[in-house]
C-alpha cells in the first residue's frame, strides 16, 4: 500500500489534479452538425433528499418508433466531475449514433458512489440502483433486465461501476473501468493529497470503518465466491501506462486473473485525462454492442 500511496502522489503533482481531470475544453464537433443532443434530466430523489441531475443520449430512430426497446448503458463520472462531463468532454454523442442504445449519465457528485455513514441525504450508492435506474426503465423504453443493462466509469466512476458489478450482479451484463481508482477506500492522506482525501474520508469514513471495508473492490474480489464470481458481469478493464493509477490497475487485474473472474484489459499509451478516456469509450461502446440483448 505504501508503494501504491506514492504512485498516487506522484501522479498529483504531475496532473495537477487527483482522479478526474474534470476541468477540460468541451469538444468541437465539427461537420456532425446531426448528432442527437443530451436530453437533460432531474431526478426527485427521495433518498438523496434533492433534485439529481442526469443526462440521455438517445438512440438515432427513437422518436420514429412507439414499439422498440433499448438497452441502456450507465456512464459514470470522475472526482470533481459532474454528469455532463462525458456529452461535453468527449464526442460521445456522436458516437452513440452508431449504436441502438440509451446512454444515461448521472450525477455522483464527489460521493464516490458510496452511501455515505455520516451524511444521512448523501445516498449516492442506493438513489442509483433504487432510483435513478428505475425512472429510466419508466421512462424511456428500455430493456428492462439484466441482459439489456451496462455500467462503466472513469476514475472514480471506474471504481462505482466495478462496485455495483460485485454487488449488484443481477442487474448488469457488463461493467467497465476506464482508469479506475479502484483502491479508493484503502487510500491515506500525504502532502497535496488533502483535498482528495477529504473526499474518500467523507464518503467512507475514517480509516478501519465498517463502509470502507464493505466497499473495498479488492476485498470484493479476494473474497469472492465460486457462485459468486458465476454470477458476476463480464468485467471490461483499461488504463493508460502513464497513468499515475496504471500499478492499481495491474494489481487488480492480478486478482482477476487469480480468481478467474472472466474479463477483457488492454493497457495502452495515455494519461490520465480526457484524451485518452474520448479513445476508449469508443472501445467500450463497440465491446458493449457485442454483450446486449
Amino acid at each position: 500500500m505504501k508503494k501504491l500511496i506514492v504512485l498516487v502522489a506522484v501522479g498529483l503533482s504531475l496532473t495537477n489534479g487527483l482522479f478526474a481531470q474534470s476541468v477540460g475544453q468541451p469538444v468541437t464537433v465539427k461537420g456532425e452538425a446531426n448528432y442527437a443532443k443530451p436530453t437533460e434530466g432531474k431526478l426527485a430523489s427521495k433518498l438523496m433528499q434533492r433534485e439529481m441531475p442526469y443526462r440521455v443520449v438517445l438512440p438515432e430512430g427513437y422518436s420514429a418508433s412507439n414499439e422498440k426497446r433499448y438497452p441502456v448503458i450507465y456512464l459514470l463520472h470522475g472526482l470533481f466531475g459532474s454528469s455532463a462531463n462525458w456529452t461535453t468532454l468527449t464526442k460521445l454523442p456522436v458516437y452513440a449514433q452508431s449504436y441502438d442504445a440509451i446512454i444515461v449519465t448521472p450525477e455522483g457528485e464527489n460521493g464516490w458512489y458510496t452511501d455515505s455513514p455520516s451524511v444521512a441525504a448523501n445516498k449516492y450508492e442506493s438513489y442509483i440502483v433504487k432510483e435513478l435506474i428505475p425512472e429510466i426503465d419508466a421512462k424511456y423504453r428500455t430493456i428492462s433486465k439484466r441482459e439489456g443493462r451496462v455500467i462503466a466509469g472513469l476514475s472514480m466512476g471506474g471504481y462505482g461501476a466495478l462496485k455495483y458489478a460485485f454487488k449488484y450482479p443481477e442487474m448488469f451484463v457488463l461493467a467497465g473501468s476506464f482508469s479506475g481508482a479502484l483502491g479508493a477506500p484503502t487510500y491515506r492522506s500525504t502532502p497535496g493529497m488533502e483535498s482528495i482525501v477529504k473526499t474518500i474520508d467523507d464518503a467512507f469514513g475514517p480509516a478501519g470503518s465498517e463502509t470502507r471495508m464493505s466497499n473495498d473492490l479488492f476485498a470484493m474480489v479476494r473474497n469472492a465466491s465460486p457462485d459468486k464470481i458465476k454470477a458476476l458481469p463480464f468485467i471490461y478493464l483499461d488504463c493508460g501506462t502513464e497513468d499515475f493509477l496504471f500499478q492499481n490497475n495491474r494489481e487488480f487485474l492480478a486478482l482477476l486473473v487469480e480468481k478467474k473472474i472472466p474479463h477483457e484489459y488492454r493497457q495502452l499509451p495515455g494519461a490520465h485525462n480526457w484524451e485518452y478516456w474520448n479513445k476508449q469509450v469508443q472501445e467500450f461502446l463497440r465491446i458493449s454492442a457485442l454483450r446486449l440483448h
